[in-house]
């Protein structure tokens, strides 16, 4: 057996960690093991390059899992322990994160960051999902609801992989919502989304749009919330976004700044 200590998780895991009875493994990668409870929640134990989100547990060992583990590995928890296999981990001693970015002060400064984002490309090159992109980022701003279920059901789940293209342009575009418009309204727009999105694509994409329509990021998103709020320079930030996956980082970009986009050519045609 390997012992491991786990450095960092959130409240969304402590909880699943507690209150879950029956777990599974989804996915197995190098640096990535996906768990999945009775009620198909995800906890993602995750190596420290891969940084906190919504729901990882971050450890503090590196481990190539998939040497260590396969689908059919045997998991159980007790005792502040997760036995995978032929690895424990301990969360005893585990830190809390804070998932939440901050949305109030992002949305103090939307007009600032507008102008700052209006210097970046969008560059959103998946013609499968422009069309109705830009039908979504159009109907966010309007806050036109229907437009908003109708464009997110043509997006969910369009692509390949654990996250399609169509999804992570999902997420980008809540976490714009979440900066341009009041909390409520954002809150509003954002569950219509992941409530419309969820039943028609993979359960990896399902909680991360979860996470997000609750107002949730991972760390890589924070660093670029705070580089836009400090006036840093935002294209480290940015790049270690892009990096995320095959399209995924840029596809969540593309959402972001899409949305942006379209709020500037309602409100000043001549930003963008």
């Amino acid at each position: 057996m390997q012992n491991i200590n786990a450095i960092f998780f959130t409240e969304n895991v402590k909880r699943w960690l507690a209150n879950s009875s029956q777990y599974k493994i989804l996915h197995v990668f190098d640096e990535v093991c996906n768990l999945t409870n009775e009620t198909r929640e995800i906890v993602s134990i995750v190596n420290a390059e891969i940084s906190n989100g919504p729901f990882n547990l971050v450890i503090e060992d590196s481990v190539l899992f998939t040497k260590h583990l396969e689908a059919e590995s045997k998991v159980n928890i007790h005792d502040k322990e997760i036995l995978l296999g032929d690895l424990t981990i301990s969360f005893a001693h585990t830190q809390t994160w804070n998932p939440m970015p901050k949305w109030e002060r992002l949305r103090k400064n939307k007009n600032e960051i507008l102008n700052r984002l209006s210097l970046l490309p969008i560059d959103n090159e998946n013609e499968s999902i422009l069309e109705f992109s830009t039908l979504l980022s159009l109907a966010i701003i309007k806050v036109d609801i229907p437009a908003v279920k109708n464009s997110a059901s043509k997006l969910a789940g369009l692509g390949i992989g654990l996250t399609p293209a169509g999804d992570d342009f999902l997420m980008g575009a809540i976490y714009a919502a979440w900066v341009i418009h009041p909390q409520e309204t954002a809150k509003k727009i954002t569950e219509e989304i992941a409530n419309v999105a969820t039943p028609l694509t993979t359960s990896l994409s399902c909680a991360w749009l979860k996470s997000a329509a609750k107002g949730e990021a991972g760390e890589l998103w924070h660093e670029f919330f705070d580089a836009l709020l400090e006036d840093k320079n935002i294209y480290v930030p940015m790049s270690n976004i892009l990096s995320v996956g095959e399209t995924s980082g840029s596809d969540a970009l593309a959402g972001f700044i899409g949305v942006f986009a379209s709020w500037a050519e309602l409100t000043n045609p001549k930003i963008y």
